[in-house]
């Protein structure tokens, strides 16, 4: 008897105890169709430079809004003399473009570095090498240091497939 009057104290305590509120809603941040990993290609005056693919990301600020995107090239043309790219680009959402900036701060550095000229994601129109369907990014920019000499970052979102991995 002893056992069952503690018993029910239990599971009186148990059933009180839970919580039969809402999960709450997990939202994406804002610019989540623009952010992402992305294989890229660098060209110069329309030209490919022959450095094949690499990784470049493209993340939301802390500040989760609909204007500023961090773009982070990872020291792609570091080896060849350029700073890193890790600016924060202001982008449309609605046009999927990034606006052109002059003079960005290099997040790297706190230095300016660079300009972004041009810019656009498309999507669904990119075909991996694996033959599967992903969002286009193409980023076109200019380094301060090098007035005049036009760089552009253009490829596909990484999809995660071993197929397109490079």
């Amino acid at each position: 008897m002893k056992y069952i009057k503690y018993s029910l104290i239990l599971l009186v305590f148990a059933l009180v105890s839970c919580d039969l509120g809402t999960e709450p809603d997990i939202e994406g941040t804002k610019l989540k169709a623009m952010a992402g990993e992305w294989w890229v290609q660098v060209y110069a005056e329309g030209e490919d430079q022959g450095l094949g693919y690499h990784l470049v990301t493209t993340a939301n600020t802390a500040d989760n809004n609909e204007t500023d995107l961090i773009m982070d090239d990872h020291g792609l043309l570091t080896p060849y003399e350029y700073p890193p790219i890790k600016v924060i680009s202001k982008v449309s959402l609605g046009g999927m473009t990034f606006n052109p900036t002059t003079d960005l701060t290099n997040l790297n550095t706190g230095e300016s570095a660079v300009s972004i000229l041009d810019g656009k994601i498309i999507k669904g129109v990119a075909t991996t090498p694996g033959g599967n369907k992903t969002d286009s990014i193409y980023v076109k920019f200019e380094f301060k240091t090098v007035p005049g000499e036009q760089y552009e970052y253009a490829g596909y979102r990484r999809t995660g497939f071993l197929e397109d991995e490079h």
